[in-house]
């Protein structure tokens, strides 16, 4: 199969469920927003090292936040329920409600699993904040120095799927990585999944364990550097390829990780020297869920 004649290999991304909690975060400006987004999502790449794996979803106008003004939702993942909870609290209540003018309201107010952070949060006003009520939310007012913090009762989670993903490989580094960038812009379009690495890029694309440094969880997958294609036997590194970046995304569901992975690679193939499209997966050891690039297409 190829898309605007690139090489989409006729293979699958292996995902598995992931407990994700999904906040909207809003500000007077988008820039203050976005500034208490990134804050709230650092050191978030993936849960082999990090305490959560987070990411910015997309940024949505007034005309569809609460409180009329810019927003942008995050998603925070863990594996249980309980890390969660604590993520979510450590996360808004150090990076959200510190940041200039912000507030935060639930991203997923029909879930069933639903976290009293917003009643957490409110115990930093030391007995002087006050109850209200936002379009139908119920909301906490939190006395700070600029103002009031606005913060509601409860933030939603459910049970996610992470680790969808696809390799783009480029004739050089720069033509992957422009690819890469516009797969991301593309991804943050669509609604309900972020790319959690560094500007939703995956630099050093791994594999489960090792093969020599056996006390690792994940060591460089050898097969994709480009930089020892000619040592490695079987190299998965095509002769005219010499860079490759990963796309991972999480999602609320399979619908989700889905159309943001079809909407990347659709954006990616667009780029002059793009020479193939595929995926990471283990045979299906790692995670219940597959997405075959052909048919996601």
């Amino acid at each position: 199969m190829e898309l605007n004649g690139v090489e989409i290999e006729d293979t699958f991304a292996e995902a598995f469920p992931i407990k994700m909690g999904r906040v909207l975060i809003t500000a007077a400006t988008r820039k203050w927003a976005e500034v208490a987004a990134q804050e709230a999502t650092g050191f978030g790449t993936s849960v082999i090292m990090c305490p959560a794996e987070a990411g910015i979803e997309r940024f949505v106008s007034g005309d569809s936040t609460p409180d009329g003004r810019p927003g942008v939702y995050i998603q925070i993942c863990t594996f249980g329920y309980k890390s969660l909870e604590e993520q979510l609290l450590e996360r808004l209540g150090q990076c959200v409600l510190t940041a200039p003018t912000t507030a935060m309201y639930n991203g997923l107010p029909d879930a069933e699993k639903q976290f009293d952070t917003g009643f957490k949060l409110k115990f930093f006003a030391d007995g002087m904040e006050s109850e209200d009520e936002m379009n139908g939310r119920k909301v906490y007012r939190i006395p700070l120095m600029e103002g009031d913090f606005i913060a509601e009762h409860s933030v939603g989670a459910v049970e996610g799927v992470a680790g969808g993903n696809f390799f783009i490989l480029g004739d050089c580094q720069m033509s992957a990585l422009t690819a890469a960038e516009v797969a991301v812009d593309a991804i943050q379009q669509t609604e309900g999944s972020i790319t959690p690495f560094p500007g939703g890029i995956v630099a050093s694309g791994s594999k489960p364990g090792a093969n020599k440094y056996k006390f690792l969880k994940a060591t460089a997958n050898e097969r994709f550097c480009p930089s020892i294609k000619d040592k490695i036997e079987d190299t998965q590194v095509p002769e005219d390829v010499n860079g490759i970046y990963e796309i991972v995304i999480n999602g609320l569901d399979v619908d989700a990780v889905s159309t943001a992975m079809a909407a990347g690679i659709k954006a990616a193939v667009k780029i002059p020297g793009i020479k193939k499209i595929t995926a990471g997966n283990y045979g299906g050891n790692l995670g219940p869920y597959k997405f075959n690039l052909h048919e996601i297409l």
